[in-house]
């Protein structure tokens, strides 16, 4: 094999690929990759066949070895994608944007619409659910009795209704 005997490499091949297999699936347990990395390992068998030195080791040795060099490779491989796929920004949640995207579209309407009724009702239903004073602190602040304050409020309230449901 070592000479480039392709018959060398078939007989290799042969009596030890069904072994080797076996080892490389009980490191990997994908059949699949298994069957990729035993591949590997015969092609590098024989391209590194004239650097194989009995002197050294057995011919299964040096196979056992390459095998499982390689297929420990490809499971810290692996490890190593899913390390990085986990660190990787999470997406975002798809509900949660399309939920403040929809709040400001409403939040950009009834600001619209609050512009459109006009004053004093804008002004007052601001200071009451904008700012949140009380209906008795808005009367005060404007200089307007307490019932002024709520009519406005009432007022202000009917028209951005009537002209949210389009009846302008």
């Amino acid at each position: 094999m070592a000479a480039g005997d392709r018959e060398a490499f078939a007989n290799v091949y042969d009596r030890w690929s069904g072994k080797i297999l076996v080892l490389i699936v009980s490191i990997l347990v994908d059949y699949a990759q298994s069957e990729e990395v035993l591949q590997e390992v015969f092609l590098e068998v024989w391209q590194r066949a004239s650097s194989f030195d009995p002197d050294r080791g057995s011919a299964r040795a040096f196979l056992v070895t390459l095998a499982r060099r390689r297929a420990i490779d490809r499971v810290r491989s692996s490890q190593a994608a899913r390390n990085r796929e986990e660190r990787q920004l999470p997406e975002p949640d798809y509900d949660q944007t399309l939920s403040e995207v929809e709040e400001r579209i409403v939040a950009s309407d009834v600001r619209a619409v609050l512009n459109e009724v006009g004053e004093p009702h804008k002004s007052t239903i601001e200071l009451a659910f904008l700012t949140g004073y009380k209906y008795s602190e808005i009367a005060q602040m404007q200089g307007i009795p307490l019932g002024t304050v709520k009519t406005r409020i009432r007022d202000g309230l009917a028209k951005m209704r009537k002209l949210m449901e389009g009846e302008r």
